[in-house]
């Protein structure tokens, strides 16, 4: 290509980068907003999150287009035709974050409408966030290009796995207990398996950014192998 071709495709590269970056920081601010809304009993956050989402999915749309065009214009071709690909991924797990921030929101909504005597008390704040720390630091890595921080991240979601188990034993014994938490202990339920999805897919933005710097596919490979892969040890 030429040196005018070269410039063009990194101004658009840049600009889809830019772009995802900014995607990735409205949805973890949906998540936060979620949790605060639940939190302080404050219905007018969570409608924020829920509008929110319909941004979020403009903004899928128009990223994949945008990529897409970018790969049509300008035929990439290894390093940089792996990187483009791997950002589609990202957008998408991106748009399932928001997805999984309204259904967080609209849950909150019940809750909040309901009696409060009928809702059981479960401590969901850390684990929300251990899962936006994870995420933006997902994000932080793919805007350094460095992966060394994604074994750890592959660790906080082990942590936030073993944490969910924990809240679905507790609300189990809320229900067993009494039969009118089941409803609200239900709706608990499903924000904190909401909040566990989100760690899903910030490790999964974290194996991403080791395969568009290092070219290796770590997925299903162990914290070992991303270790090695990520030059983390």
């Amino acid at each position: 290509m030429s040196r005018h071709t070269y410039t063009q495709y990194d101004k658009e590269l840049d600009a889809i980068r830019k772009r995802l970056l900014e995607m990735g920081g409205l949805v973890a601010q949906q998540l936060s907003r979620a949790i605060d809304g639940l939190g302080d009993g404050n219905p007018a956050e969570l409608e924020i999150v829920i509008e929110q989402d319909r941004h979020v999915n403009d903004e899928e749309v128009a990223l994949d287009e945008a990529c897409i065009q970018l790969i049509a214009r300008h035929g990439p071709t290894a390093g940089d035709l792996r990187m483009v690909m791997t950002m589609i991924q990202m957008i998408t797990d991106l748009e399932r974050v928001g997805d999984e921030a309204k259904k967080i929101a609209k849950a909150a909504r019940r809750i909040l409408e309901s009696d409060s005597s009928f809702v059981p008390k479960v401590e969901l704040r850390h684990v929300a966030e251990m899962v936006v720390d994870m995420l933006q630091r997902s994000l932080d890595a793919f805007a350094r290009m460095d992966p060394s921080s994604s074994a750890d991240i592959v660790r906080k979601d082990k942590e936030v796995d073993a944490l969910f188990k924990g809240i679905m034993r507790q609300l189990i014994t809320y229900m067993m207990e009494d039969p009118r938490l089941i409803t609200r202990s239900l709706d608990v339920l499903f924000i904190a398996k909401s909040i566990e999805r989100i760690g899903d897919h910030a490790k999964n933005v974290s194996e991403y950014v080791v395969y568009m710097v290092k070219g290796k596919d770590v997925r299903h490979e162990g914290v070992e192998a991303l270790e090695r892969a990520s030059g983390a040890q």
